[in-house]
């Protein structure tokens, strides 16, 4: 209806401009367009000012590159994976399912912290489009097992809804060891391989899991290819993705023990978050110095890697927290 007023209206204009000198003229032309734009669903003004969401992506990849490849530290199993399936989602027209992704390994080791990128890249050129990001957290939203039916019909209106406002959404997913078991399978319909669910297609949407299960199967095998003189480069990201796999289903300390999403392979990738070593959990410090406006501070930054690198007991060759203690540490010593 604002469209058809709007027509009308600049249907009217030649007539009402023979009334106006022509500094009004060029005010009224202005003051048209504004408006014209402003009334456009999905116009460039309105959603430089607007909260709005179109199909058309704003992902710049060569940016989102630079920064994971820059600001996340001992992750490129992590990050070629993240890489990969962003562009083979995001690049795709019409992409038959939505991109669906599970991070493992401790904490600290930057599961939070790449969603985080992922997100601020997927929405840079729009910042108000950020609403279009949804992030559960299972501690706040989900805290009771015996509410698992109240929040199963929750869960699904609130992602049918907001896919239906903007197909290209975020569902952020953290604390996934802790959810209730049963509760992530409410939202399996729409990670299928469907055309539409009541009119509403699901395929451009990114759902990103966090967990910390399976971090220490991660590690052990990290640990392993260590004692073995490999090379971090050199763990085979198959191995980990088929262990971690079978780990999550089978444990009871997971979100996902017996999933259908794992029973169905409705997870496309399930991605590592190997141990952070001390010249990883140094290089978090550097940048949490700069960070806080510090100069670096070399024996500062050996000091606090140093007493972080903490496992295994004997050869301390990871830190147990990652960088999760790095910022209040900075801030104590500084």
């Amino acid at each position: 209806m604002k469209l058809l007023n709007a027509a009308g209206f600049l249907i009217l204009m030649p007539t009402l401009m023979l009334a106006l000198d022509p500094l009004s003229t060029s005010i009224f032309m202005g003051g048209a367009a504004v408006a014209w734009q402003l009334l456009s669903p999905y116009s460039w003004l309105k959603c430089s000012f607007l909260e709005c969401c179109n199909m058309k992506d704003t992902l710049n990849f060569s940016v989102l590159k630079m920064d994971l490849e820059q600001k996340v530290f001992g992750q490129h199993l992590a990050v070629q994976t993240v890489l990969r399936a962003l562009s083979t989602n995001v690049y795709s027209k019409r992409p038959k399912k939505p991109l669906v992704m599970s991070f493992h390994g401790w904490t600290g080791t930057g599961k939070s912290f790449v969603s985080s990128i992922i997100a601020e890249n997927l929405y840079q050129l729009h910042i108000p489009r950020r609403r279009f990001v949804h992030h559960f957290s299972t501690v706040l939203h989900f805290p009771h097992a015996s509410h698992v039916h109240l929040y199963k019909e929750r869960l699904q209106n609130w992602i049918r809804g907001n896919v239906s406002a903007c197909p290209r959404s975020l569902f952020i997913f953290s604390e996934m060891d802790q959810m209730p078991h049963g509760l992530i399978d409410s939202i399996m319909p729409f990670l299928g391989y469907r055309e539409e669910i009541d009119g509403v297609y699901y395929g451009k949407a990114i759902f990103l899991f966090l967990n910390n299960a399976g971090g220490d199967k991660i590690t052990e095998i990290a640990l392993d290819h260590w004692r073995r003189q490999k090379r971090r480069e050199e763990i085979p990201l198959k191995e980990l993705q088929s262990l971690m796999s079978e780990e999550i289903f089978s444990n009871l300390n997971s979100g996902f023990f017996r999933s259908q999403l794992i029973q169905k392979n409705l997870i496309d990738y399930f991605i590592p978050f190997l141990p952070l070593e001390y010249k990883h959990v140094r290089e978090c410090v550097r940048e949490e110095l700069r960070s806080q406006g510090h100069l670096e501070d070399e024996d500062l930054m050996t000091e606090i890697a140093l007493a972080m690198t903490d496992y295994p007991s004997e050869e301390r060759l990871y830190s147990s927290k990652g960088c999760k203690t790095v910022a209040s540490r900075v801030t104590l010593s500084t």
